[in-house]
């Protein structure tokens, strides 16, 4: 049986991302908590994620040369819609494929790359959400991990699914933005398993459900 581990970046004072879902802030240039991340993100059998993340992914990853791209491009997809298999015939997610193909074909160095095909070819959950999270982790391999948007996130973690987090933390404070725990019916005390710093200021750190 599979553990679903919810990974994201927040910054010091508790946000995913500012009041407008964006989230630029969380890119910085930390070789060594990069190439954690990294090494976590092989440590998983399958992706998760809503439908709006499926899309922006879906036109950046197929083509990109980044270190995190084999493990986003490679390991198996699941997209979390209410639109059913009708999404993977959507306008919005069939032209972010063709765009990112359309791209690697006019821009040198960036062919498709390895496993960038299988955003193509997500199975697609539509049902009730911890029907599908049950589903999901029935079966054996490495864990689930999930990625947000904030809606989709929230939503795992108001219904208590999530077996472990894994929280970026960085060095920014941004005041105002959209928090993780917000739509938690109650609160969820956390045992911390372990945190690593990181040269840049960030720290990864670990919790699971108390």
């Amino acid at each position: 049986m599979r553990e679903l581990i919810l990974k994201m970046s927040m910054s010091l004072d508790g946000f995913v991302s500012d009041l407008e879902g964006r989230n630029g802030w969380m890119f910085g240039d930390d070789p060594a908590a990069k190439a954690w991340l990294v090494e976590t993100t092989w440590n998983s059998s399958l992706h998760i994620m809503g439908s709006r993340s499926f899309r922006d992914m879906a036109a950046w990853w197929p083509t990109s040369t980044d270190t995190f791209a084999p493990p986003m491009n490679q390991i198996p997809k699941a997209v979390f819609s209410r639109q059913g298999a009708a999404l993977l015939h959507d306008p919005p997610a069939t032209a972010a494929l063709d765009a990112a193909r359309s791209h690697a074909a006019h821009t040198q160095g960036k062919a498709l790359q390895p496993g960038g095909e299988s955003w193509s070819d997500p199975h697609v959950a539509s049902g009730d959400l911890a029907t599908e999270i049950a589903r999901l982790k029935a079966a054996d391999g490495k864990p689930i991990l999930a990625h947000g948007g904030v809606r989709f996130a929230r939503s795992l973690v108001a219904a208590g699914l999530v077996d472990e987090f894994i929280l970026a933390v960085h060095p920014v404070a941004l005041g105002r933005g959209l928090p993780l725990f917000a739509d938690r019916p109650a609160p969820l005390p956390l045992r911390l398993v372990c945190s690593t710093p990181f040269p840049g200021g960030a720290q990864a750190q670990i919790y699971r459900p108390a």
